[in-house]
């Protein structure tokens, strides 16, 4: 299965404060700070006056906060004090006394507490609240601090009311009043045991504490084990909350059981309902005729896919015309079986897209529809959508044609049967393949000017490798590679984007709503850092900067050099993140005025949403009945969500095989190249392997260096010798940190 390439990412080095290094050797190191009594109310009165609104009296807020009246006075103390201090109004009424009004609404917002390892974090607010945004735009350009003593009882993820504190300088900082929501009650982590109570610690280092279990709600885990729990008590203040293991995963040295950590940590739904199941099973496995069916069983359609792929949801045919090409795309009509409103969809829906560990695949759809009857495998008709696409020799679309069919797949090709076929041009395979070597030859005639069209329009030629992990028969981790990209790879990918792009410009013409993929501008700002980081590398960069086209004229710069793959991955991330939406805005990476998914609706939800919203649009124009169309804002947001969760969980999936595969090579020697440098040291990709790890600046023997953060390099203050990004080096593995996932390099 073709899988998305990743970005580049570094700040998993970053240092921890010596209290977090000893956070995980005995119970409650974690600081949390105590809060007052006094405190406590004031912050309970904000929260409530906030929600309320309307004013209120004192007895109102007595019985909301459930106070005793020995409490009273200490309520009346601090009720005028906040009067006093503008917090709150304070407005008088002969028959009912004092009434009491949050008169500072303006710095309190709702958002989302993202914790640091190191015991402070940060608000996350969606819409910034108006009249002090007014007052202090230039501190809210980012995230409010949170000092560790202001998170209350907030943890990571949890929605919060949070009261906002200008700086005169600085960035605003954010006091937690109320937490609204948790993010998590059920975490995965390291079960420690003791003799009556036992630890619980989170896998996630951004949760500062540890849970306590009592043996008899231990589940029967053993020192060491990684578990579950569910957390039942968050008392304010309290060091340690206390829960209850729900389930044992096993020993985390297995690779099996940290796929499972990693699901659990990433919250992925890899469980299917009975009736999703019993949905899955109710269809033939031999597909019935249906009217209306376009039946392009005769059209040699193949399947081009990796070797270990087992789910096909694309298959292309392409045939030469008098003024160019016809291509066709025929994607798995996943609609056909998955319907809005059944269980298969919802929980579709809800995972979002399929997720693919080195070691396992957590699919989008039960296996006897993802592996079988939704999957385009060779001579069993199967129901397709197929988008047929005329180009001239030019490659400029001169037509397109969309329709519900019914094809057959000649063949399952894999991308090194289509190189061997067509650059190593391979006897054996060229005689077993006879039947369709014609059209492979016209297909890679069609991609290379697709490709070339695309790229002079502008569309950005990123080459940033993907890891793959290599597990033996033992289920070990025997090597981690760069995943070879051959012209196959690029074939594909050319006649997918087309697809896309055709469908896309077909709904937008219509004006008819659906999800687009869309990929906005880059900041401005982080271009001009790239442009500064870029002098330092001796780049000369076209003046231009920003656009698709002088993003491409950077990586051409660099094409085939050392520096080619730092400059990628460092480019990429001045990028924004590709997402979903109903509003169309274009894809900026490739140029296109129009983009869509619609080539992956096994594996990916947002495509099957395309397929319904363009079949009802053919449906109109037939006359046909309309299928309900979802709220297109909130899946697209949702879907979003979900694929950026894919994507984290496929990461740190991949870091813990890496870690664990350098493990067994501490003390050996290898050629890397600097990939960044910043004060803590310099950051290491490995040349022989696809793996990446740090150089403490204090390890750096035989002289005292220092960072040139102007240059991005450290030269040394007696030798004058200089480490920068691209330069060769040989390196020893020191150290590695599997939990934390680090990989420690010295210098050899």
């Amino acid at each position: 299965m073709r899988r998305k390439q990743k970005s580049f990412h570094q700040d998993k080095y970053h240092k921890t404060s010596a209290a977090r290094k000893k956070f995980h050797r005995s119970a409650g190191s974690a600081k949390i700070q105590k809060i007052s009594p006094a405190k406590l109310l004031e912050q309970e009165i904000l929260a409530y006056l906030y929600q309320e609104k309307d004013p209120r009296s004192m007895s109102h807020i007595m019985g909301a906060l459930s106070l005793a009246k020995a409490d009273r006075k200490m309520l009346a103390n601090l009720l005028a004090d906040m009067c006093r201090q503008n917090i709150i109004s304070c407005s008088k009424s002969r028959k009912a006394g004092e009434f009491y009004t949050l008169l500072k609404e303006d710095v309190l917002v709702e958002g989302v507490v993202e914790v640091h390892p190191r015991g402070f974090g940060f608000a996350i607010l969606g819409d910034k609240p108006g009249s002090l945004a007014q007052k202090a735009d230039k501190s809210l350009r980012q995230d409010p601090f949170i000092a560790p003593d202001n998170l209350g009882s907030a943890h990571q993820g949890d929605r919060a009311l949070f009261r906002l504190i200008p700086k005169k300088r600085g960035r605003t900082e954010a006091i937690v009043i109320k937490v609204i929501q948790r993010a998590a009650t059920v975490l995965v982590g390291r079960y420690e045991a003791g003799r009556q109570t036992s630890l619980v610690i989170p896998e996630d280092e951004r949760f500062l504490f540890s849970v306590l279990v009592h043996r008899k709600d231990s589940c029967g885990a053993r020192n060491g084990d990684a578990v579950v729990v569910e957390v039942t008590d968050f008392k304010t203040g309290k060091r340690n909350p206390s829960g209850r293991i729900i389930e044992v995963l096993g020993d985390p040295l297995d690779i099996e059981v940290q796929a499972e950590i990693v699901i659990r940590k990433h919250k992925l739904p890899h469980k299917f309902s009975d009736k999703a199941l019993q949905e899955a099973d109710m269809y033939a496995d031999t597909m019935p005729e249906e009217k209306g069916r376009l039946d392009l069983r005769p059209i040699p359609h193949v399947t081009i896919d990796g070797e270990t792929a087992r789910d096909f949801d694309d298959a292309v045919a392409v045939e030469k015309t008098p003024k160019g090409w016809r291509l066709y795309v025929s994607i798995a009509d996943v609609s056909y079986y998955v319907k809005p409103g059944s269980a298969l969809d919802g929980e579709a829906y809800e995972r979002g897209t399929s997720v693919y560990f080195p070691n396992r695949v957590i699919p989008m759809l039960p296996e006897r529809l993802s592996n079988n009857l939704c999957s385009l495998v060779p001579n069993e008709p199967r129901p397709a959508f197929t988008a047929i696409i005329e180009f001239d020799r030019q490659g400029k679309r001169l037509a397109q044609k969309f329709s519900k069919s019914i094809i057959t797949s000649h063949h399952r090709l894999t991308y090194t049967i289509v190189k061997q076929l067509l650059v190593d041009k391979d006897n054996a395979l060229v005689n077993k393949y006879s039947d369709i070597l014609a059209q492979l030859q016209e297909m890679a005639l069609l991609a290379a000017v697709l490709e070339k069209k695309r790229l002079d329009r502008g569309s950005i030629g990123f080459s940033i490798p993907e890891a793959q992990v290599l597990i033996d028969a033992e289920h070990q981790v025997s090597d981690v590679i760069r995943a070879e990209r051959n012209m196959a790879h690029k074939l594909i990918e050319e006649f997918m984007l087309a697809a896309n792009e055709a469908v896309a410009f077909k709904l937008a013409s219509e004006d008819f709503p659906t999800l687009y993929r869309i990929h906005e501008s880059p900041d401005d700002v982080k271009v001009k850092e790239f442009t500064a980081f870029a002098r330092t590398l001796g780049l000369h960069l076209p003046a231009d900067g920003g656009s698709p086209k002088w993003f491409g004229k950077v990586l051409t710069l660099v094409a085939g050099s050392p520096k080619e793959y730092i400059v990628n991955n460092i480019l990429l991330r001045t990028m924004q993140r590709a997402r979903y939406s109903p509003e169309n805005v274009g894809h900026f990476g490739l140029a296109a005025a129009y983009y869509t998914h619609f080539t992956s609706p096994i594996r990916r939800y947002p495509d099957l949403i395309v397929h319904r919203t363009l079949f009802t649009l053919l449906s109109k124009k037939k006359g046909g009945s309309a299928s309900p169309a979802p709220d297109l804002q909130q899946a697209g947001d949702f879907l979003s969500d979900r694929e950026r969760a894919a994507v984290g969980a496929d990461r740190e999936m991949t870091e813990r095989l890496q870690v664990r595969f350098m493990a067994e090579k501490i003390g050996e020697s290898f050629e890397g190249i600097v990939s960044g440098v910043t004060a803590f040291g310099l950051f290491i990709e490995l040349l022989d392997h696809f793996v990446s790890g740090a150089i403490e600046i204090a390890k750096l023997k035989g002289d005292f260096y220092h960072f040139d953060d102007k240059n991005y390099r450290l030269i040394g203050t007696r030798t004058n010798k200089i480490f920068q990004v691209g330069d060769i080096i040989r390196v020893k593995v020191e150290s590695v940190d599997k939990r934390r996932r680090r990989i420690n390099f010295v210098l050899e």
